[in-house]
Parts: structure tokens; C-alpha cells; sequence
């Protein structure tokens, strides 16, 4: 028997979070990459969410309910923001957060127009790489607009390379670098090399800051910021906070530092009267000299200091801070030696984390692909905050909402809490989770934090999120549409692989879900399947609801759609219940029956798509040699051929993860195999079982 491996460093991180030991994950990268345009930050009448907090306001609206930034981190609750702001003296604001087209801007959709990249990270994110270019031109942000507004959907799309603004490598690669030294003890250093043929004027404001709380609570308790005491080689910005006490941003070198307040610009936007010092403070004081912008009293809620360089070409400038729970003694400098001595480490660690997780006999290129495709998902872990109770209710802060409001968007889902880091489909075109792409991100999350992805999973199903129907919140611009039902795949798959991981499987996690699904399973049932001869319908549910009308409207012809995509979706969730029933009834065999239950209920589905309701219909089309959905009338009157319509699914996908071998001792495998079905009471469901030539 083989010797249990050694943990690597990063190994024992994860297994000191899991046990709570050590809270390794409670600072990462929970900051978005845009909170304007959001359906959390609408408070219109109509629900333009694009339109209703754009761009051009962002720098100027505190944010009710999540934070942006480039490379930004935070804590786990967003109370404490750090991310880095840039300026070339040619832009006409700082550079604060990624721009992009909206939803309607775009000649196809929401489309973001920066060039950044998710370089590195470890699951507890106590290493993390993150590359952002930044030209020396002014940013094109009108000519993106324009361009892509005089282009047709049948037009390729106008990208920020096609502006020349990086014509000659006229710009800035800005690297920023996380390391950790301790749970509570962040090492940041940020890089800027010049890429040009010529020297290029450069502005770093590294910028730490407050989630506005305040302006929105009954009790506000204000947390501050301050400047500390020049040390020997730098300063420090005191930060307190009620939830975490007091805390350090130690600053290289003795630059200026630049307070305001994370409050709205009332005068900007609304031409009223608001707070002196306001979220776009700093920006109106670099950009636009206004000395009367910022603080002369250096404390505050949103602070920068303000480093200001010309770069040769080829040159690297660098900046080192340092977010601690720790005061060091006066003539002691905590950016000293130690401080690189700390990334040295944690990026050799890093190194020997992925060695063990990656497969050795790929290449090298492909090695660094799955690298950085992990940084990805790792680098797309967000807070996200939306309690719906007290968003239809309206912005404290803000003109009463519009009665309209009330019956409007995700108005029957008032019992929704959600206040936590999600792994998001993007950090910019989707800054929200939708419950499918979650359940797929779980997958491959699961080989390096299996224990975030059973979480995760979890979470989607607890009584804050779930609806009490039984149904899952799809995403926010409509939290009651419906998604594909891969939760009990998604739990399934990431089960095995913690269990091929850790030698046993958490069976509490797999028990846990199994209760709580098969209420989603009976929410399918009971509200997805009209005429009850299962066959199923709903809107996103085969290719992201992309055809030639909305399939979660009703039809415009009356009735509704019978859809074989949706159908044989709800044949796999039958067997990835059926597989997890089989998993838990080896210790209870109580389960057993349960599993019958979704056997019967697989057979029933596969038998309806080939003779609905017994009538003969079938949604396979001998034509195509395929399943496709079909449109049903009201007074259930079928349409045979121009019934059917464009679009279908393989029903074969229902069997891709039903591979499990139960004890052969349990009645439900002889059910499995058949042997219960073979009664005469029963012939219907023998027939189907094994035949070669049923369709499809």
C-alpha cells in the first residue's frame, strides 16, 4: 500500500480553511469588475438596468450593494476594498474600473472593451497574479461607442486594438501581485513596465476604501480612515472598522495620500444638493486640479496615495503595500526584505501546488493553459449581494422608488438573502451568478477547492436562496426563469472527485443536497410539466434561450412548448438522483426505495418522448433522425408537423455520468436491471427498456 502523499503548503492551507482553523480565503478577489449597469443597482421604473447607472455615473454613485475596481480585493463581506487606479495625463478620468458597451450599445450584446488578464492564483488565494494594459493614448471611450453603434448585428465587432491605440506598444503593462505572510496579513506589489519607444507619463493610485453601509442603514456606524505616522521608509493609512477592528495599509515610500468620502456626487448627478467630499473626489483632484475635492484633513472612507512617475521605455517602476492586522514598531519597516522573501515563497509554493494538480505528462503550454484557466475561476470568485425585500423597497439614499416597481422584476421572490462569494459566469459581461453556470464552474473548482465547490452547490439550494416552491434562483434579471437542472450532476461529479481526492466521500455533503433537490425535483414535476405525461418545458434550457423567439414567454400562438432539450434534461437529473441515491443507501438502506422512485420516473420520461401520453405523438423526427421540441395548443391539441419547431437535444447526455455500481445485494439494482419491471402489471415499462430499435 502506497505511503498518504506529504500536503504541500498550499494542501494545508485548504485543509486549515476547511476546518476552520485558519481563515485563508477571507481575503481574495471578492471584488467585482462592474457594479454599474446591474439589475442590484436599478431603481427604475421600467428595469433598464444599463441605462439606469452607466458608465459615465459609476465614478460618482456610491454603490449600494457591491463594489468594482481593477485587480480589486476585499474581505469576504466586502467591508474593506483595495484596488488600483491609473492615469496617463491624457484621459479625462482616472482609470478606476474596466470599461465596456452595454447590452444595447453593442452590435452583439454587452461587450467589454479592456485587454486584462488572470495570470496566476491558488485556491486560497495566498499568491495571485493578475496583468492589465493601459495605453499612454487617452482612452477611445467615444470611439467605441460610436463605432459599434454604426455597426449591424452582421458586423464583426469594433475592439480597442482597432483604435491604434497600441499601435507601436504604446502602453503600459501593470502587473499586480498578492502574497500572503499570514491569513490576516496581505503583501501587494504592483508593476509598470513600459512597453514603447518612448518615455510615457504614469499616475499609481493604489486605492483602499469602505463599502458604503451607512447611507442605507438604520444604525450607521461610519468606519474610518486615517493617516498614521510617517515611519522611516514610508507611511501608513490606520484603518477602522467595526466588524475588524483596527487595521494597516503600510505604504512605500512617503507619497502623498488623498482622502474623500465614499459618498454619492449628488451635485453631479442630480443638480442637488449632497455631501462636500464624494466618491469621485480624488479623480476631480488628479484629472481636473481641483484642490477643493479632496480632504485637508487626512481621514476619510476612500483614500490614495498618489504616485506620480515618468517611465523610460523598457523601465519597471514599482510600488509595495501592505494590508495587515499587525502594527510594526516604529524603525521597523515591514516592506523590507521579508516582504519579498514572503512572494518568493508563496510563488515557489504555488508552484509546487500545481505540480501535484496538474496532469505531468501534458505539455508545457498546455500546462500553463490549465494554470491560468483555474486563475480564471479562481479570479472570478465575487461578493455578491442582493437582499430583494429591501431592493424593491427602494435606495434609502435615493428619490422613493416608482410604485411600478412592485410588481415588476423578481417581485415573488421577497424570502432572497444573498450575501456571499460566488463564483461568477465573468467578472464584467455577467457580474451575477446564474445557477447553471455555477453548477459547471463547481466541476472543475472542485479539483483544486472541493470544499468552496460543496459549498457553493449548497448554498444555491438553503432557504435564503431557494425559493419555498422548491425552485432555484436562475440569475437576477429574472431569478424565476428556468435553467438546465445540472445541480445534482454538478453535485455528483464534484462528490467523486473529493472523494478520489481525499480517499472517502463526504457523505453528509451528498445527503445534505439529496433533500434538498428532490424538492427542486418536485418543483420540475409539479410546475414544469403542463399536461403531467412528462414531457417538460421551460426558457433556458438547451441553447441559452438563443432561437427565434423567447422560449420563457408565452407563445405567441397560444399553448406552450414540449420540449425535448428540457425533457431530456430532466431524464439525467432522474439518474444523477437515482447515482446519489445508490451512493448514500450503501449506509442506509432506507434510500433504496428513493432510488426506485427515480428509476420509475427515468423510465416514465424516456418513454413519453417516443408516445406521449400513450396518443402516439413522439417528439422524435425521422426526418432529421433527432428529438425535437413540438408546440402544444391549449385543449392540449398537438400541431404533428408545423408543430415542430427549430432546435432539439440528444437524449444520450442522460446517461453520461449514470456509471455507479451499488451493492448487487440492493432490490433497487434488480429494479435497475429490469427484473422488478417484469411482471404483468407492468408491461409498459419492460417493453422500452432494452430496445435496439427505439428511436433515437
Amino acid at each position: 500500500m502506497d505511503a498518504p502523499k506529504k500536503l504541500t503548503a498550499e494542501e494545508k492551507r485548504l485543509e486549515e480553511s476547511r476546518e476552520r482553523k485558519s481563515h485563508w480565503k477571507r481575503w481574495g478577489p471578492y471584488v467585482s469588475e462592474r457594479a454599474w449597469g446591474t439589475v442590484r443597482e436599478d431603481y427604475s421604473t421600467t428595469g433598464t438596468a444599463w441605462e439606469f447607472l452607466p458608465h459615465d455615473h459609476a465614478r460618482s454613485k456610491a454603490y449600494r450593494w457591491n463594489e468594482d475596481g481593477i485587480a480589486g480585493v476585499c474581505d469576504r463581506h466586502q467591508h474593506i476594498c483595495w484596488a488600483l487606479a491609473l492615469w496617463n495625463e491624457k484621459d479625462r478620468i482616472l482609470k478606476e474600473r474596466i470599461f465596456g458597451l452595454t447590452g444595447n450599445e453593442g452590435n452583439h450584446g454587452e461587450d467589454v472593451k479592456e485587454y486584462y488578464f488572470y495570470l496566476d492564483s491558488t485556491p486560497t488565494h495566498s499568491y495571485m497574479k493578475y496583468l492589465y494594459k493601459y495605453p499612454h493614448a487617452a482612452f477611445p471611450y467615444l470611439q467605441l461607442r460610436e463605432e459599434n453603434a454604426r455597426r449591424g448585428k452582421h458586423d464583426s465587432e469594433f475592439e480597442l486594438m482597432d483604435t491604434g491605440v497600441f499601435d507601436e506598444d504604446r502602453y503600459f503593462d501593470v502587473v499586480v501581485e498578492y502574497a500572503k505572510a499570514s491569513p490576516e496579513d496581505l503583501l501587494i506589489r504592483i508593476g509598470a513596465t513600459n512597453r514603447g519607444p518612448t518615455p510615457a507619463r504614469l499616475h499609481l493610485l493604489p486605492t483602499i476604501w469602505f463599502r458604503n453601509t451607512w447611507s442605507w442603514s438604520k444604525e450607521p456606524v461610519k468606519p474610518r480612515l486615517a493617516k498614521g505616522p510617517n515611519g522611516l521608509q514610508g507611511t501608513v493609512i490606520n484603518i477602522d472598522h467595526p466588524k475588524y477592528g483596527r487595521r494597516y495599509l503600510y505604504i512605500e515610500n512617503k507619497p502623498s495620500v488623498l482622502f474623500t468620502e465614499n459618498e454619492t456626487n449628488s451635485r453631479r448627478l442630480y443638480g442637488s444638493s449632497g455631501p462636500l467630499f464624494c466618491k469621485d473626489g480624488i479623480n476631480d483632484f488628479v484629472v481636473n486640479g481641483r484642490i477643493d475635492a479632496v480632504k485637508k484633513a487626512a481621514e476619510g472612507t476612500k483614500a490614495a496615495p498618489h504616485y506620480r512617475f515618468t517611465v523610460a521605455p523598457g523601465e519597471t517602476v514599482t510600488v509595495k503595500q501592505r494590508l495587515t492586522d499587525q502594527e510594526w514598531p516604529a524603525g521597523k519597516d515591514p516592506l523590507n526584505g521579508e516582504f519579498d522573501r514572503v512572494f518568493m515563497t508563496r510563488k515557489l509554493e504555488a508552484n509546487e501546488y500545481y505540480e501535484r494538480v496538474i496532469p505531468s505528462d501534458l505539455a508545457d503550454d498546455a500546462k500553463n493553459v490549465m494554470r491560468q484557466s483555474i486563475a480564471g475561476l479562481l479570479w472570478s470568485k465575487q461578493f455578491y449581494h442582493y437582499v430583494q425585500r429591501e431592493w424593491l423597497d427602494g435606495d434609502p439614499a435615493g428619490p422613493p422608488p416608482p410604485a411600478e416597481r412592485k410588481n415588476g422584476r423578481n417581485r415573488g421572490w421577497n424570502h432572497l438573502y444573498n450575501a456571499d462569494v460566488i463564483s461568477m459566469p465573468d467578472e464584467w459581461e455577467y457580474p451575477w451568478y446564474a445557477a447553471w453556470d455555477l453548477a459547471f464552474h463547481c466541476v472543475p473548482l472542485a479539483l483544486v477547492d472541493a470544499e468552496f465547490a460543496k459549498e457553493r452547490l449548497v448554498l444555491l439550494t438553503r432557504e435564503w436562496y431557494m425559493h419555498p416552491n422548491g425552485q432555484l434562483p436562475a440569475y437576477e434579471w429574472a431569478l424565476g426563469d428556468v435553467n438546465p437542472p445540472v445541480h445534482a450532476w454538478a453535485a455528483w461529479r464534484v462528490y467523486k472527485i473529493d472523494k478520489k481526492q481525499r480517499g472517502r466521500g463526504d457523505r453528509a455533503f451528498l445527503v445534505r443536497i439529496f433533500h434538498k433537490l428532490m424538492l427542486n425535483f418536485t418543483w420540475w414535476v409539479n410546475r414544469k410539466d403542463a399536461e403531467g405525461m412528462n414531457i417538460f418545458q421551460g426558457g433556458f434550457l438547451g441553447l441559452d434561450n438563443i432561437g427565434v423567439f423567447d422560449r420563457s414567454a408565452p407563445l405567441p400562438t397560444g399553448g406552450h412548448l414540449e420540449q425535448s432539450d428540457g425533457t431530456s434534461w430532466m431524464a439525467m437529473y432522474t439518474l444523477n438522483l437515482l447515482a446519489i441515491a445508490f451512493e448514500v443507501a450503501k449506509e442506509d438502506p432506507a434510500y433504496e426505495d428513493v432510488a426506485s422512485k427515480f428509476w420509475e420516473h427515468f423510465l416514465y420520461i424516456a418513454a413519453a418522448m417516443c408516445n406521449r401520453g400513450h396518443d402516439g405523438e413522439s417528439l422524435w423526427n425521422e426526418q432529421d433522425g433527432f428529438f425535437l421540441r413540438r408546440s402544444a395548443r391549449e385543449r392540449r391539441r398537438t400541431l404533428p408537423n408545423e408543430g415542430a419547431v427549430d432546435g432539439g437535444a440528444d437524449p444520450s447526455v442522460c446517461g453520461r455520468d449514470a456509471r455507479f455500481r451499488p451493492a448487487r445485494s440492493h432490490a433497487v439494482v434488480q429494479a435497475a436491471h429490469g427484473v422488478v419491471y417484469r411482471e404483468p402489471s407492468r408491461p409498459h415499462r419492460q417493453s422500452r427498456v432494452h430496445e435496439d430499435d427505439w428511436p433515437g
